[in-house]
């Protein structure tokens, strides 16, 4: 049988609040089983888990989430799965290169207004102590 972890024996595993893990579970993408009043997590869920860190932390919204998950009881090959994977993958991608363009262009720009800013102030310094 699985071990089954608290919720807070769980939190703490990913480094996370407890608060954060029943939030996943408010929105259907874990589902723990109770023992009594309280939440036990199996392996399952710990796994899950993990899939959702991973996929916050790379950007992808909780219906990427929840879709993905969701493949994974109907797809036993998970083919469905690993295409739609391979598809959010690529836009997720295609969006961080534009991030990344449309931030080194900001980059660039800071750095003239900075170079015309400490010009400015060279030259005025220069004015004032020519006088």
């Amino acid at each position: 049988m699985d071990k089954l972890l608290t919720v807070t024996e769980l939190a703490e595993e990913f480094n996370v609040t407890p608060r954060t893990v029943r939030f996943y579970e408010t929105k259907g993408l874990i589902s723990p089983q109770r023992v009594g009043s309280t939440r036990v997590y199996t392996y399952r869920d710990r796994a899950r888990l993990k899939l959702i860190l991973r996929a916050k932390r790379l950007g992808f919204s909780l219906t990427d989430i929840r879709e993905y998950l969701n493949l994974y009881n109907v797809d036993p090959e998970q083919i469905e799965q690993q295409q739609l994977l391979l598809a959010k993958i690529s836009r997720r991608i295609e969006e961080l290169e534009q991030q990344q363009e449309d931030l080194i262009a900001t980059l660039d720009e800071l750095r003239d207004i900075e170079q015309q800013a400490l010009s400015n102030i060279k030259r005025r310094a220069a004015a004032e102590s020519s006088k």
